[in-house]
């Protein structure tokens, strides 16, 4: 029996058929790839072209949108300090599961502190979550503002906005950065050809 935070006299099932044999099965390897960076840097069109072109490939993913997420599992979580992490440390946790049944999990999501990003990667096995980090500006993001929340923040109608009155901690150590300077930018498709590059050199789309 264990204690594992609230829960009480709980006890770990082993499944007869683990993870080698659904990667087997799905013929790839499951991991995590965690797309951080500002609202309007380009999070979800990358996770978009991500899942086609490994769909086209014959791999199969999902893709833990962040807002999707606040839909449904997060609803009840607002956008005060705490909630914020409780909401990055659920999607972490899903996307673990996501994982461990051999499916490349694309998450895609803000997930403005180190801390909570650092959090997820702890709940893998080494080199089974991928930080992808898209480098674009405040100033580009802002200038694009597809949802209209930057224009909000500015007025005051949006409090605690990442990038605006809320910080934003870039990754240290991630395994990709797709940057952004000036005008020149990478249409979604070349950025997720550079990422499934990645997958490929790692053997992530093999069994």
């Amino acid at each position: 029996m264990a204690t594992n935070g609230k829960a009480t006299n709980i006890v770990w099932h082993k499944s007869s058929v683990g993870k080698l044999n659904r990667q087997e099965l799905l013929e790839q390897k499951g991991c995590v790839l965690w797309i951080t960076g500002l609202s309007g840097s380009g999070k979800s069109a990358l996770a978009c072209a991500l899942c086609q072109a490994l769909y086209s490939r014959g791999k199969l993913t999902y893709i833990l949108d962040g807002d999707n997420i606040r839909h449904g599992l997060n609803r009840d979580l607002s956008f005060k300090a705490e909630d914020r992490a409780e909401n990055i440390r659920r999607i972490g946790e899903v996307a673990k599961l996501f994982a461990d049944a051999g499916i490349i999990c694309i998450a895609s999501v803000i997930s403005p502190y180190r801390r909570d990003r650092d959090a997820c990667r702890e709940l893998l096995p080494e080199g089974d979550f991928i930080e992808v980090f898209m480098d674009v500006p405040l100033q580009i993001c802002e200038a694009r503002d597809p949802k209209g929340l930057y224009k909000l923040a500015r007025a005051g109608k949006i409090k605690g906005f990442t990038g605006i009155d809320d910080p934003y901690e870039p990754p240290l150590n991630c395994e990709l950065v797709l940057p952004q300077k000036g005008n020149d930018c990478a249409s979604p498709c070349e950025m997720a050809e550079t990422v499934i590059s990645y997958l490929e050199e790692k053997g992530y789309l093999l069994a």
